[in-house]
Parts: C-alpha cells; structure tokens; sequence
C-alpha cells in the first residue's frame, strides 16, 4: 500500500490491511463504523467513577498500552496528527502512540494535482515537539509510520 502510487486511499484501508495482524497480537481494533464495531478508551470519569468523557481510537493494546491512530488525507492537511497527540495523550492508559498517516495525499485544488508530503510533514512536528522539550507528553514513545 503506497500513498505515492496509489490513488483513493483512505485510513479505513491502511487499518483494514493492518488489523489481523494487529488482532492476532492482542489489540482490539476498529471493524467499522457502528458503535458496536469502534474502539472507546475512556479520558476523564465523574462521580461514581462513571465514565465522562471517552475518545474513539483505531486500536488499542490493553497490556503494553499501545494506542493505534490512522490517519489519511485528513492527516495533512486537518491537523489530525495535533489532534491525535493531545486526545491520546489523555487516554487512560495510553503509554505508546503508533500513528500511521500517508507518505503523500494528493488532491485537486484550483484545477491543479497538489501533493503534500504527509510523513514528512508529521515527522518534522513530531522532531520539534520531542526535541523543544517545552510540550510533555505522556508518551514512552511515538513510532511514526507511512503508507
């Protein structure tokens, strides 16, 4: 699956070409788009220790903590990567960010073919969060991976 060849893809097919794989080493993972079939980690509970405010995710590892985003073209130019770091780092027991985003989105704008280095451009905010130091993140580590 390559992003730079390969034209319409989208995150469901990154994820669906990773979930087996991923479920045969012990994550739940998305299936679809029905509550039934999303993945909800909780964030913040309330009286009574009832869940407040939870968050969908693409997978999730319970014992080693692994919480799995993919992200497509949203990812480059939405600001998903901003988003995925901050409400994963709020998940309860969230120790590891796996985020996958396409190495290139390619879209139509002015009647023109634009293509944005999306790997590129979350691994350069990736470098500058971790290397400031001014933003601490809950993380034990980040791995970064493109389609």
């Amino acid at each position: 699956m390559d992003s730079t060849t390969v034209d319409g893809l989208t995150s469901d097919h990154a994820l669906h070409a990773l979930a087996d794989r991923l479920e045969d080493l012990g994550y739940q993972v998305e299936t679809g788009k029905k509550a039934s079939q999303k993945i909800r980690r909780p964030v913040l509970f309330g009286e009574d220790g009832i869940e407040r405010v939870s968050y969908e995710i693409d997978a999730f590892h319970d014992e080693l903590g692994i919480a799995v985003e993919v992200e497509a073209g949203r990812g480059a130019r939405g600001n998903a990567v901003y988003r995925d770091l901050i409400r994963t780092s709020l998940i309860v027991g969230a120790k590891y960010l796996v985020l996958g985003v396409m190495i290139e989105y390619r879209h139509m704008s002015g009647g023109r073919q634009i293509a944005v280095k999306s790997f590129e451009e979350a691994r350069e905010l990736l470098d500058a969060v971790f290397a400031s130091g001014r933003l601490q993140l809950p993380f034990e580590g980040v791995l970064l991976f493109g389609y």
